[in-house]
């Protein structure tokens, strides 16, 4: 059984096996569920948990663009949006050295509050204040770097996309995605569309930024995602292309292999290619099904214009994403899988590719704030081969600055 060590701490795995498509668990760094943050905060929250906890920062990570400085984000805090978490990222230096005793290193280095337009902050309560002032509500569930050093992050209250300024000001709110009927630019506070708390989870950025591209974890209501008592409903579900600077957007149907599934994760491969984070809502042993599918939307129909989808199947004259079997977080070579293996995979970026020239994919999880519960950050290294049309994402020149704690 892994112990979980301090922050700057990590676990180091000698995975010397590769998966069936040339893939290698290098090493995974640790955080534990009882660590603090730099945010300052003081008091607790429900259950007496700390304010400045650090937890849940694995439900997003993007890549800043420089040596080995990522953006995690957490997401609405604990209990389940019934707490007035303050929202923030934080900012975190992974190394990582193939071979080395650790191979993977973790330290955090700062944490940035978020704040609305002026500058109230933004709490994970789903009752946050509104009263005619700017959406307070936030349940940050991906994050993007964009070309120009801002943040982009998908939330599941809106459902909507967001931008931050690095330095944790929100500039501009994109509502209103999966609804084609409405200006996502000129909506402040939409209409739900997604289930509750099973919004666009997955956010991918072109590699030339132009782009936005979310996912979200379950169907719509609209396309047959209404759960009853029995559980789930529906395998169709919609990713979005958005361009931001027009408008201009497209659907894509993407099926779930199971309506118990959902979809946590959205990569950029390319214009056209990602990688996609579809898993069980199971822990430890229970758990069965966990894979990173690699889908490609070239020759994807715009199902836009399509009102509803059916809750099962492909509709006459639509092609779905097509996808494929990247990864297995099961694959007993990786030695993931059994008692420790967390419930909630969710965070998904590429790193700076490794000195051999192979392509470093990291990989996080999502604790829900739970003291008990580390943290883990994966890093597997892939074979060029296995990912020939990889374009990286282009950044700004300038890393962005450590935030003052």
């Amino acid at each position: 059984m892994r112990t979980p060590l301090r922050p700057a701490m990590l676990i180091c795995l000698a995975c010397g096996t590769a998966s069936a498509a040339d893939i290698t668990l290098l090493g995974i760094a640790s955080f534990p569920g009882d660590a603090r943050d730099k945010s300052g905060m003081t008091g607790t929250l429900a259950e007496g948990t700390p304010h400045d906890r650090l937890g849940s920062f694995g439900s997003a990570i993007a890549y800043a663009g420089i040596g080995g400085r990522y953006i995690a984000m957490d997401d609405r805090g604990p209990a389940d949006g019934a707490t007035v978490f303050h929202a923030r990222f934080q900012t975190l230096d992974i190394t990582v050295t193939p071979g080395a005793t650790p191979a993977v290193h973790a330290e955090l280095a700062a944490t940035t509050m978020l704040v609305a337009e002026n500058g109230q902050p933004l709490i994970g309560s789903e009752r946050a204040p509104d009263a005619g002032k700017p959406d307070l509500r936030l349940d940050a569930e991906g994050v993007r770097v964009s070309l120009s050093g801002t943040l982009f992050v998908s939330e599941e209250y809106g459902p909507s996309i967001d931008e931050f300024s690095m330095d944790g000001k929100r500039l501009r709110r994109f509502a209103g995605l999966f609804d084609p009927s409405v200006d996502p630019q000129k909506v402040r506070r939409p209409h739900r569309v997604s289930q509750p708390n099973r919004g666009p989870e997955g956010l991918a950025i072109s590699p030339d930024g132009s782009t936005l591209f979310a996912i979200t974890q379950s169907p719509l209501v609209r396309d047959g995602g209404n759960a009853g008592e029995s559980g789930r409903a529906g395998t169709n579900i919609r990713l979005v292309e958005f361009r931001f600077a027009t408008g201009a957007r497209r659907e894509f149907l993407y099926p779930l292999e199971d309506p118990e599934y959902g979809v946590n994760e959205l990569l950029a491969i390319n214009d056209h290619e990602f990688l996609v984070i579809e898993r069980d809502s199971k822990a430890g042993g229970e758990a069965k099904f966990r894979a990173l599918y690699r889908i490609d939307i070239a020759n994807a129909t715009d199902i836009r214009d399509i009102a509803s989808l059916p809750a099962n199947g492909v509709p006459d004259g639509v092609k779905p994403a097509t996808k494929s079997r990247f990864l297995d977080f099961l694959d007993p070579r990786f030695a993931l899988a059994g008692p420790t293996m967390p419930e909630k995979i969710e965070g998904l970026t590429f790193g700076p590719d490794l000195p051999d020239g192979r392509r470093l994919l990291i990989v996080t999880t999502d604790n829900d704030f739970r003291a008990a519960a580390p943290t883990h950050i994966w890093a597997f290294a892939v074979d060029p081969a296995d990912l020939p049309g990889l374009e990286h994402q282009r950044l700004a020149p300038k890393a962005p600055k450590t935030p003052k704690p």
